[in-house]
């Protein structure tokens, strides 16, 4: 009866090495995990960072076009008034004049 007795320790003592060797593995893994996780937020921020850049760029070059837009916009105006009293200016110019002016 003895021997039972040592047979189902050598059993427990063996489920034991296992349970602390899976724990173990266990611990190393999560290390692991939580160095790759500190890797990946560290990039992650970094291309937050970047992307917060190229936004403010965006958008300041954005606004440079919206300028240049405007000023393009306000001349092409000026010369459409100019276009249209060109006709005008030149009759007076050369002394043309209508039936209508006579």
């Amino acid at each position: 009866m003895a021997r039972a007795k040592d047979q189902g320790n050598g059993r427990l003592e063996e489920a034991m090495v296992n349970l602390l060797q899976n724990q173990a593995i266990l611990v190393q893994n999560q290390a692991s995990f939580l160095a790759q996780k500190a890797e990946t937020d560290r990039q992650l921020a970094a291309l937050e960072r970047q992307r917060t850049e190229f936004e403010r760029l965006c958008a300041e070059r954005f606004a440079r076009i919206e300028e240049r837009f405007t000023r393009i916009e306000a001349i092409l105006i000026e010369h459409n008034r100019i276009l249209q009293a060109l006709p005008d200016a030149i009759r007076d110019k050369i002394g043309f004049k209508t039936p209508e002016q006579t």
